[in-house]
């Protein structure tokens, strides 16, 4: 039915290169996995898809975080450059961090997360059993604050996702307090392209390569991004799509 939908509307199903668990329904304490189907949904950058079972992660009846195509795609450029040790803030709905755990390329994955009752549900869910061996032994989950937390073992890429909102004041602060403690290779954190978007057109540069390049010298943190192709193109179209007037105050198209 939803694949007649989807015809009818003249919009394809929603297919991705990653994997993604199967999520049950579950309630613990205030969390709650709830499925939903035929939502039609927007990409980060790609057009708008038909989303045949959509499962989201709730608190206290709202939703927390969802397997979106903006959500997948959002850690998309991350999870295509990751390897080594890739220690993944903030535990979501787990599909992230096991993504990374497939890749041949990744040989550790320590996901950090505060917040006992998430992982009570995961506990629960007992998503990582849908693994194969070989990436299932690669995850080490840890009890700890993301912006308190230190690294045990030299760490390859640090991806944070710790917020509930794509564009949030101090997000680079924060991530520059994190690199603190773990002084990772490389960084890929979420709504990163927004905040590239963000603080370049602050400074008066072009959304182009030279202009993301400066901005990013100017975080003073390793991230990655710029070799993933089309980035210059992503980081523009995003901005335009997801930003809603919420530049930096000065921004000419803040006023």
């Amino acid at each position: 039915m939803d694949a007649q939908l989807g015809q009818l509307l003249g919009v394809p199903s929603f297919a991705t290169r990653w994997f993604l668990p199967h999520y049950r329904p579950l309630r613990s304490g205030s969390w709650e996995i709830r499925t939903s189907s035929g939502v039609l949904a927007q990409g980060y950058w790609s057009p708008a898809v038909l989303v045949e079972e959509l499962p989201a992660l709730l608190r206290d009846g709202a939703v927390w975080m969802s397997l979106t195509p903006m959500e997948i795609e959002s850690q998309e450029i991350g999870l295509a450059l990751s390897r080594g040790h890739v220690v993944v803030m903030g535990m979501g709905m787990g599909w992230a961090a096991m993504a990374a755990a497939l890749r041949d390329e990744v040989t550790r994955v320590t996901v950090v997360e505060r917040d006992g009752d998430v992982l009570a549900i995961h506990r629960e869910l007992d998503l990582f059993a849908q693994l194969p061996d070989a990436a299932r032994a690669k995850l080490r989950v840890v009890q700890a604050d993301a912006l308190e937390w230190q690294a045990d073992a030299p760490v390859d890429l640090l991806m944070p996702d710790i917020w509930l909102p794509l564009v949030s004041d101090g997000r680079v602060e924060e991530v520059r307090r994190m690199q603190a403690n773990v002084g990772a290779e490389a960084i890929y954190f979420w709504g990163q392209e927004m905040e590239i978007a963000r603080h370049a057109r602050a400074a008066g540069r072009a959304l182009d390569g030279r202009g993301i390049a400066d901005t990013i010298a100017e975080f003073g943190l390793p991230l990655v991004g710029p070799t993933y192709p089309g980035h210059a193109d992503i980081v523009a179209t995003v901005a335009q799509r997801w930003m809603r007037d919420r530049w930096l105050p000065g921004t000419p198209q803040s006023e």
